[in-house]
């Protein structure tokens, strides 16, 4: 799929989201609207994947009079140490993804995960825009986040900060429903992923009731049979936003991926988070994000362009 504006001429930046079904690259002009994007599908092997990605590169290039820094939001993290990728649901782990890109394509790219990406979009220019720190929770098959402060991805030596469902699961919500304690994909046990994700609501949903039901289902029914249920999730989701806030203490909450889409879900979370906090005291307000399909390339876009333009960008 391919689509371009008829004037491309003020094209500033160009942004690649890869997620392990497709590939998608838009380009920015400097009012940060999409001009050009093209999709195509992810390979299934690794100098396939590279091959893709270096094309979609070229293709951006072409749709501008000028270089373009280049932003790649991609999930799962890059160790700093090594500089090799690990992607669950990528070709990728356990090679050096961007410096393979850089190479390949000829210039430098800046990556990032794609939670993160999508962080840096919903501060920018979505829901975050009024605040000056801004968390981000997106709850879709895995929980992953970030944190930005005036814009700018909060960012440390490890490259895992963000990684917010490999955290615990809170002791006293699975103790007191007996809930199971499963590997992780990430390799860990009892992360909080493992209940608080799309599979896990299913989960706990099998575990209490004994039924087989999609996080859908389980929405829809969770004022009837499945409010218990729902009542569970909550419970260890506020555990996410308590976590947040007794750290971070952010200015606001913003909720993205599948998950975000339940009708009421945001109030449903700011009452069981507000719930947990100490007595008296306050949570952040939670929002559901505002950029829908493109936050994640305009976040990479973006954080490509501050990379190119220095810290005050």
């Amino acid at each position: 799929m391919t689509t371009r504006a008829a004037d491309t001429t003020h094209a500033i930046a160009a942004g690649i989201d890869i997620g392990g079904t497709k590939i998608e690259v838009q380009v920015f002009d400097s009012a940060w609207t999409t001009i050009a994007r093209q999709r195509v599908a992810t390979p299934t092997n690794y100098p396939a994947l590279l091959t893709a990605v270096t094309d979609v590169i070229g293709w951006a290039r072409d749709q501008s009079a000028s270089p373009l820094p280049v932003g790649i939001g991609a999930a799962g993290l890059v160790n700093p140490a090594t500089g090799l990728a690990l992607a669950a649901n990528l070709p990728a782990s356990g090679h050096p993804f961007p410096a393979d890109i850089a190479e390949h394509a000829g210039q430098p790219v800046t990556y990032i995960n794609d939670c993160r990406a999508l962080a840096v979009s919903e501060a920018v220019f979505g829901a975050g825009q009024p605040y000056r720190t801004v968390a981000s929770i997106i709850m879709g098959t895995g929980i992953g986040g970030g944190i930005c402060i005036e814009g700018h991805i909060l960012t440390g030596p490890t490259a895992t900060g963000g990684e917010l469902g490999h955290t615990a699961a809170p002791a006293h919500v699975v103790a007191a429903h007996n809930l199971p304690i499963v590997q992780c994909g990430c390799g860990r046990m009892g992360c909080i992923e493992t209940l608080v994700a799309g599979p896990g609501l299913q989960r706990i949903a099998k575990h209490l009731t004994g039924a087989d039901l999609s996080p859908q289902e389980i929405a829809a029914r969770r004022h009837d049979d499945m409010a218990q249920v729902w009542d569970v999730w909550c419970a260890l989701a506020a555990e996410l936003v308590l976590g947040l806030t007794l750290t971070v203490d952010p200015d606001v909450i913003v909720l993205a991926g599948g998950l975000s889409r339940i009708t009421g879900i945001a109030d449903d979370l700011a009452k069981a988070a507000a719930a947990a906090q100490f007595g008296g005291f306050g949570i952040p307000p939670i929002v559901l994000a505002q950029g829908g399909d493109a936050s994640g390339a305009r976040g990479a876009a973006y954080v490509a362009w501050q990379d190119q333009h220095g810290a005050n960008a």
